[in-house]
Order: C-alpha cells, then structure tokens, then sequence
C-alpha cells in the first residue's frame, strides 16, 4: 500500500508522517504541493506545521495549493484523507470537513501530551480503535480552537461526525471538547492532535509502563493499511 504525504511551504511534520507511515508496513509517498499529481496512492496524509507562515488564516493559502484540487477530488471518490493539525485546517478552509480552527481561547501556543476519546471508529484511520478508548497523542498548536454554527454542531453531534473529543482538559477552547471531526462519507478526518508523534517506542508520550513509551498513534496508519487492504 502506498500513502502519500504532501510538503507545503511551511510544512514541519511531513518527515514525521511519512517515518509513521513506514513504520506502520506501507510505502511512503512524499508528494508537493505545487504538483498535479497523487502518483496513484492508496491514501494521503496533509501533515502539520504553518503552511505559508499561517498567513490569511492557517491552511487557507495552503487550501488553495495546485495539489488541493486533486486532493479534493481524489477525496470526493472515497481516497482516505487524514488532516492533521495544520492539515486539519486545510481541509476545514477547503470544505472537506466542517467547522473551522481560531486562535487558542488563552492567546498561547500550547504542548502537551493530550488525553482524547475515540467517539468514531467508522473511518479508514479510527477502525483500529474500540468505541470509546481513551489514547495520548501529542498536541501543539496556537490555532486549535474548534468551532461551527450552533446549527452545524448539533448536526455533527447528531450525525456521529465527531471523532475525537478532549479528555482531562480542554487544551485550546475547542467547543464541545472537539479534538477531530469526520465527513458524512467517513473517508475524510481532520484532528488538532499529532499522531505521527506517538508511533514509536522512546519517543512517544510517557505511559504508566515507561517514559516517551506511548505509541497510540500508530494505530491510525495500520488502521488505514488494514482498512484499504480488506477492501481491495
């Protein structure tokens, strides 16, 4: 299986996806963001950083990359996307998920290891969790705060489109404690939080087993190979 993660300008965790990608069993595909072309993968990761300096609004320049067209595209046809933090925002200002990321609630960039519930485990990137199982994965942002209209959040709410909600504390103000959302079809997930910082034993979250010994995040990428493989 092939994933593909695509290098914007600003861009800072594409390294790091495309090691989790490799060391969930898959090939690793680097993809750019001035291109027309996916090279025919299996699935696409829009990995974090500060696409174009998080000018305009984080992700919306980058949302508007040549690469977007094919991304939004290939999504509309079922290819597993998964936005992570910047990318989240990407695909939130390219409508491919709902709702929108604002500034942190207390003005600060904040870094924690972050506790989340799994409240959707009908996607290609979640199928590998239980319903409801807690996990740590890292988080970092400064525009992390999720919002919609009233209207909107109850239909997510309603329509189980909620993937991930906070735990413990609500790091950036998010409403309703959303740490991730899905679209209708479930081919499309968007999270603040980085899983591809906890794949790895030494360098993940510390767990009650052993320091920076926490690899909830590689559960997202062989949950997509194992996804994409029973449907081939």
């Amino acid at each position: 299986m092939r994933i593909g993660v695509v290098t914007f300008p600003g861009s800072l965790d594409d390294r790091d996806a495309l090691r989790a990608i490799r060391l969930a069993g898959a090939e690793a595909v680097a993809l750019w963001h001035g291109d027309h072309d996916l090279q025919g993968v299996d699935a696409l990761v829009l990995p974090g950083g500060f696409s174009y300096g998080d000018y305009l609004r984080c992700g919306a320049i980058a949302s508007l990359s040549p690469i977007m067209t094919e991304v939004i595209d290939a999504a509309g046809k079922g290819l597993p996307v998964l936005g992570i933090c910047n990318g989240f925002q990407m695909l939130a200002e390219a409508h491919l998920v709902s709702g929108g990321l604002i500034r942190n609630d207390h003005g600060n960039f904040i870094r924690r290891d972050q506790h989340l519930r799994v409240e959707n485990v009908s996607t290609p990137w979640t199928s590998g969790f239980e319903q409801g199982q807690e996990i740590v994965i890292p988080l970092k942002n400064g525009e992390g705060g999720f919002i919609a209209p009233a209207d909107e959040l109850a239909r997510l709410e309603g329509e189980g489109l909620v993937v991930f909600r906070y735990q413990g504390v609500n790091p950036n103000g998010s409403l309703n404690d959303i740490a991730g959302v899905r679209n209708e079809r479930g081919n499309v997930v968007g999270l603040m939080p980085h899983p591809e910082h906890a794949v790895e034993p030494g360098f993940g979250p510390d767990t009650p087993a052993a320091m920076r010994s926490g690899v909830d995040g590689l559960t997202f990428f062989t949950s997509v190979i194992r996804s994409t493989l029973v449907e081939a």
